[in-house]
């Protein structure tokens, strides 16, 4: 067993020789992936640690983690300190912890807060935070008149810069005529063995999965869901270990025909010359019906209670829900799709046809049981003798 033991002295004091035996430390828990509660609480420590060893530093800064693509957030955050004079410390996550990595730390360091702001790459998880009181107001004349169904109502979080829930497919191996429609189309027989999707406890499909657990529990009943799931158990639908990306590139590769993901992946995958194509399916099948087409997701900010940085962490989240960002991150190569309707305009050529009418905090609140009952049906071995009753309380 690994042990070390720090006395008692300020972190910025420790030695290069003490930092390098976190660094190792660290390296071990990651080989030999140790899982037990007692690990992740060291893993944890030693995070923090090698965080606060950093540099102090100089002048105004903020505190920022950020679950959006790394690319982005550099540039966001380098625009942001040429404009200010504030230097961001930031804090990313991989591809296949998206988000979850952040919420569980900085729930961890509730007691502590590290962070002064957190930039999410969706929204349920934040809402989960504000539950969980490690989220404190934020109010400022930048978002006096901000649309009510991307901002909490106590003023915790506030989405900007949406993507899309959407299928991707390989134009070459699936014609036009016989994609699928809706969602639920995806358990038709003819898709058996073609499909694939991230690991939902992690990143967008696990909130998109309570989005349509929260839906078809409204319009179709609770038996809809489970039907879902057993129809894409049924057709050996696989989980991907590496995320929404991922997806993209098994479809791109070859290895899958249909992958559950997100446009911006998609948008990426076409900007690097890989052969893909999306769609954006609807929850119901009465094609005519307003608020049934595929999912939007936002990005989310929100300031952590107990910030170190306030004056900062104000101009912070101001400076990434202005119009300026919003432009910006609809130009790149993820095309996100800005929430101010003046500003979406400009880019009508990404605009969602008929978004999903559902609760973000319905959604949220059904998360952890649908991807529960999800994981359930598509890592069984048995994957047909589970009841379609079955639903979690």
């Amino acid at each position: 067993m690994l042990i070390i033991q720090v006395k008692h002295q300020p972190i910025a004091n420790l030695t290069t020789k003490v930092k390098g035996l976190l660094i190792h430390a660290l390296k071990q828990i990651t080989k030999y992936q140790l899982n037990s509660w007692l690990c992740w609480l060291l893993l944890i420590t030693i995070q923090s640690t090698l965080v606060a060893c950093g540099p102090a530093s100089d002048g105004p800064h903020v505190v920022l983690y950020a679950s959006a693509d790394e690319y982005i957030v550099r540039q966001v955050i380098a625009q942001f300190t040429e404009q200010t004079g504030i230097k961001v410390d930031f804090l990313g996550d991989t591809e296949a912890q998206k988000t979850t990595g952040l919420v569980n730390r900085l729930i961890a360091e509730s007691d502590n807060p590290q962070a002064d702001v957190f930039w999410s790459s969706e929204v349920f998880m934040t809402i989960k935070l504000a539950e969980q009181n490690i989220l404190e107001p934020h109010q400022s004349p930048a978002t006096a008149d901000w649309p009510k169904r991307y901002k909490d109502k106590q003023n915790l979080w506030y989405g900007f810069a949406s993507r899309a829930r959407v299928i991707v497919y390989a134009p070459d191996r699936i014609s036009a005529d016989d994609l699928p429609k809706t969602w639920m189309a995806l358990t038709q027989d003819r898709f058996k063995n073609r499909i694939v999707m991230a690991d939902p406890r992690f990143g967008t499909t696990g909130g998109h999965l309570g989005a349509m657990k929260a839906y078809w529990t409204r319009v179709a009943g609770k038996a809809y869901y489970p039907a879902f799931l057993e129809g894409l158990a049924a057709n050996n639908v696989r989980l991907l270990p590496s995320g929404n990306a991922g997806v993209v590139k098994a479809v791109a590769t070859g290895e899958a025909d249909l992958g559950m993901t997100d446009t911006d992946d998609v948008w990426a995958a076409q900007a690097q010359g890989l052969n893909v194509k999306l769609i954006y399916p609807r929850h119901a099948n009465g094609m005519g019906d307003d608020g049934t087409g595929t999912l939007l997701i936002p990005n989310t900010v929100a300031r952590i209670k107990g910030g170190s940085n306030s004056t900062e962490a104000t101009m912070l989240i101001d400076f990434l829900l202005s119009e300026e960002i919003e432009r910006m991150l609809a130009k790149t190569t993820s095309h996100n799709i800005p929430v101010r309707e003046k500003i979406a305009s400009e880019f009508s050529q990404y605009q969602v046809p008929d978004p999903l009418k559902v609760s973000y905090k319905q959604a949220a609140n059904m998360r952890e049981v649908a991807v529960a009952q999800a994981m359930d049906w598509l890592t069984r071995k048995d994957k047909h003798t589970q009841s379609l009753e079955e639903d979690a309380p």
